[in-house]
């Protein structure tokens, strides 16, 4: 009987020598739950962080502008174009961070056609200043990425007395992209890429006060107004521009860490909750894939109008294809800036006049 439990003695001992007991065996469990917790987290975070574009096509020498680029999605954005051999002009309204931000991507992508280049979106005059420069250096632009804006800051006016968000997001580049057109077309085919929002669906084009002085709200209503402007702006432009081989989309970037959060006025003791809320935000670098999609893609140079988000087209709602309420803010963004000769009406003077030489054609044939 001794001599058969000494052999089922011996391999209790044994089964005891392999596993882990007391402390040991907790310090295992734990460090397992940690390991598949940060593969959760992992897994969550590429999920949030969404695609990236990785095509390796090149644009060597193409012409390329970003606005609000010393930072955040605009940087990203510059950095990645600036890599693939744009000659970039960096738009900004801080001269000194912009040079910071000028050599670091001259440092890091060796492309030394990277140039410092001052622009207020909150200045029309500005605005007028940059555009006069940049024509008085270059004969084309192959791509305007109008990246730069504020998100829910407290109630300020623009030097020409616009409510911030609508002077800066919308109307300082309505009247950019309007004065650079020209050279636009001169490199058809060309781009314009414009960074709008999902918040847009919280937008409404307020006739009544457009600038609101009546009411403000900083993110549900001026903010996201000047989100949906971006798309109706971006819609009525692709039409006016279709037969001219420069297409314009713009773009949702997702929930992005970056200085627009600047406002946010949470009390401190927020801050261990916003730590953790920061695992689930995107990156500049993820935030700026969409922009170099549209920046850059091949398949996307006849393809205009469109509202994109992790790389795909995404519908709109109807409020942000209202055709009645798209010509009366572009019309009323055309008397704010003080343009004299706009694309629509450049269009209805070239329709005017196709007429008058087919009345002339008729009449001579009588």
């Amino acid at each position: 009987m001794s001599d058969v439990e000494n052999p089922q003695q011996q391999v209790q001992d044994e089964i005891k020598k392999i596993c882990f007991e007391g402390a040991w065996a907790w310090i295992i469990e734990i460090a397992f739950w940690c390991l598949v917790a940060c593969l959760i987290m992992y897994l969550i975070r590429r999920l949030i962080e969404g695609p990236f574009y990785r095509k390796p096509n090149r644009i060597d020498g193409k012409v390329v502008i970003v606005t609000g680029c010393n930072t955040g999605i605009g940087k990203e954005t510059a950095m990645e174009l600036a890599r693939r051999g744009a000659r970039l002009y960096m738009a900004c309204r801080d001269a000194a961070r912009c040079e910071a931000a000028r050599l670091e991507i001259i440092e890091k992508t060796q492309n030394t056609n990277v140039f410092n280049r001052t622009l207020d979106l909150s200045s029309l005059s500005s605005v007028r200043q940059f555009a006069e420069r940049f024509k008085a250096e270059e004969q084309k632009l192959d791509i305007l990425v109008n990246n730069a804006g504020v998100m829910a800051t407290p109630r300020k006016l623009t030097a020409d007395g616009f409510e911030q968000q609508m002077g800066i997001n919308h109307l300082g580049h309505f009247l950019l992209t309007n004065l650079l057109v020209d050279r636009l077309k001169a490199a058809a085919p060309s781009r314009v890429v414009v960074v709008s929002s999902a918040a847009y669906v919280f937008g409404r084009i307020n006739k009544q006060d457009l600038m609101s002085e009546k009411s403000y709200s900083k993110f549900f209503g001026a903010y996201s107004q000047s989100k949906l402007a971006n798309i109706l702006f971006t819609r009525k432009l692709s039409e006016l521009l279709k037969d001219s081989k420069v297409t314009v989309n713009c773009l949702h970037p997702g929930i992005v860490r970056t200085e627009l959060m600047r406002y946010n006025t949470c009390p401190k003791t927020w801050n261990v909750v916003k730590t953790v809320i920061d695992i689930f935000i995107r990156s500049p670098k993820a935030g700026a894939q969409t922009s170099l999609f549209l920046a850059l893609d091949p398949k996307l140079e006849c393809v205009t109008g469109g509202f994109y988000y992790n790389m795909l087209r995404f519908p709109v709602l109807p409020r942000a294809k209202d055709t009645e309420m798209t010509e009366w803010l572009w019309q009323e963004s055309e008397k704010l800036v003080g343009l004299k000769q706009s694309l629509a009406g450049a269009g209805k003077k070239e329709e005017n006049s196709s007429e008058m030489e087919q009345v002339k054609v008729v009449a001579r044939e009588d």
